[in-house]
């Protein structure tokens, strides 16, 4: 008897193993954070664990349940302590995470394959928008599945993905020919910053290009405008713009720098005859708070 039940548990966490990538799919995009989704996923096991999951036929969707909740729980806790969850200086330490199985860089390569404005803007949902956001429109999880998870009816969830949908999307505040071309010159100046290439970077600037920052954009003493393109573009190769990713600011064209999903400044561009002329640079949080971001579709 000892021994059956041993080869149950084997076997369930055999089925849970074949499951965790899934899990940990959904919780990253829930959290922002692979630390959190960890602990996420780790209190799903124990959850299975405790659980009798002999009368469970489609365990992996029970799982991605389980993980819903918990990660629901866990931003309304958040949400709550108004806490910021992502680390820009590394991970943050779990007491279940075996030593060297997430280090900064996973945890930037995955939050480039998810999207760094992506991130951004899926942190600015309501909890339950959020759910509602990934687990339907990223994993395809039907809204009566998803009523149960937030307590509320189908078409309230399919309201909250609804909600959710339109603020990652945005609304464009200039004609999509006009975005095309402001997309084009954003992208001209990220990919020479990230190349290191002056030259490429001092033809897209304007010559008397401005760029205007908040305090909280710039070291201690530093200018908060500058009116140089020389000096702009020095600036521009100095931060090389790895974590830079274009996105709907305002309904207009620019930039989100976030570190591992973390937002950590805005670049607003004003642009004129295909070179860019102004350049604000927007890092106090509270200002942050107020910005409209979207994703800016590829």
């Amino acid at each position: 008897m000892e021994c059956d039940r041993m080869n149950e548990r084997e076997e369930l966490a055999e089925r849970f193993e074949d499951n965790r990538t899934h899990l940990r799919a959904v919780a990253y995009r829930m959290l922002g954070s692979l630390a959190e989704a960890d602990d996420a996923v780790q209190e799903a096991w124990l959850r299975l664990n405790r659980s009798d999951a002999s009368g469970v036929e489609n365990l992996g969707g029970w799982l991605t349940t389980v993980v819903a909740r918990v990660c629901l729980d866990m931003l309304r806790a958040r949400k709550s302590r108004r806490e910021d969850p992502l680390d820009t200086d590394g991970p943050e330490p779990i007491a279940n995470r075996r030593a060297g199985e997430i280090d900064p860089e996973q945890e930037v390569l995955l939050a480039n394959s998810v999207g760094l404005a992506l991130l951004v803007i899926l942190d600015k949902l309501d909890p339950a928008e959020r759910l509602a956001f990934v687990l339907h429109d990223m994993f395809a999880v039907p809204f009566d599945e998803i009523s149960a998870i937030v307590g509320r009816s189908a078409d309230a969830a399919r309201q909250l993905a609804s909600r959710a949908r339109r603020r990652v999307q945005g609304s464009a505040a200039v004609p999509d020919a006009d975005r095309t071309r402001q997309r084009q010159v954003v992208d001209a100046f990220l990919a020479a910053a990230r190349g290191g290439n002056l030259e490429a970077l001092l033809a897209v600037l304007d010559p008397d290009v401005v760029l205007r920052a908040d305090r909280a954009a710039v070291p201690p003493g530093a200018p908060t405008e500058i009116r140089s393109a020389a000096i702009v573009a020095e600036r521009a190769l100095r931060g090389g713009a790895r974590a830079a990713q274009p996105a709907l600011v305002n309904g207009a064209v620019g930039v989100v720098v976030a570190p591992r999903g973390k937002l950590l400044m805005v670049l607003a561009f004003t642009i004129a005859n295909g070179k860019i002329v102004e350049i604000d640079a927007v890092a106090d949080p509270e200002r942050l708070g107020r910005l409209d971001l979207a994703v800016l579709d590829d």
